[in-house]
């Protein structure tokens, strides 16, 4: 039996896909973003041991909220790291015909024949992906996340490939992630890409200090402030969020 590991539920989540959201977050992530807001999320064996029967079984319940568009939202964490078990959940919701949305760093992502044909299997029950472009430099991403960006990108060329929906993410932190140079790179990469249908642009925010206080854990971003609304307005603009948009 497949075994995962989850960190929490939430039952109506609003900002984790379309519509109305069960969201689970799973545990597990190899990456250090220096403003990652979940870092309780980083160890893989944590959390709550579920079988996938038993997480959809838990979903389910809350069919009612989600009318046409809602449905369900794997996020963490790195779900990719518990990629049999994620699949094995995604399949079931299709099943029962409910929209899943992947929320994916895209880091775990490998070229290896057996690694594609277990993420060809996985995108055959998912809806939606939602992939975190953190950075288009790949060295400069190295120094923000602790890795480079090559899987990450090839993972989004994939999808694209593969005729996977795309919703990309970009977490605007200011003086790190909103240089005019960098901005307009990722909006030439996000061109390319065929099934983009939306492209977000996500405020920095500190709320987590507390608990990386509590963990014990440094936080390197202390001085650093959230983007005022024309810092937003303006890597929207360079971004051209408007040129994405589809209901």
């Amino acid at each position: 039996m497949t075994v995962g590991f989850v960190h929490k539920l939430e039952s109506f989540g609003l900002v984790d896909g379309p519509g109305v959201r069960f969201v689970v977050f799973l545990q597990g992530c190899r990456m250090r973003c220096r403003y990652c807001h979940n870092p309780e999320t980083w160890k893989l064996s944590a959390g709550t041991p579920m079988s996938p029967e038993e997480l959809f079984s838990k979903a389910i319940r809350y069919k009612s909220y989600w009318k046409n568009n809602g449905g369900v939202t794997v996020s963490g964490g790195e779900p990719l790291l518990q990629l049999d078990f994620l699949t094995e959940f995604f399949e079931i919701c299709r099943a029962h015909s409910v929209h899943t949305a992947l929320d994916t760093s895209g880091n775990p992502f490998e070229k290896r024949p057996e690694y594609l044909a277990k993420m060809d299997r996985l995108c055959n029950s998912t809806s939606l992906v939602l992939l975190d472009l953190k950075m288009m430099d790949s060295a400069k991403h190295k120094q923000l996340t602790g890795h480079t960006n090559e899987n990450i990108l090839q993972m989004a060329e994939y999808l694209s490939e593969k005729g996977v929906p795309m919703w990309i993410r970009r977490v605007l932190v200011p003086g790190m992630t909103d240089g005019e140079e960098e901005l307009w790179n990722t909006y030439e990469f996000i061109r390319t890409l065929r099934t983009v249908q939306r492209v977000e642009v996500l405020p920095y925010h500190a709320l987590a200090i507390p608990k990386y206080q509590q963990l014990g854990i440094p936080y390197s971003l202390m001085d650093a402030k959230s983007p005022t609304a024309e810092q937003i307005r303006r890597a929207e603009e360079i971004l051209h969020i408007k040129d994405f948009w589809t209901e």
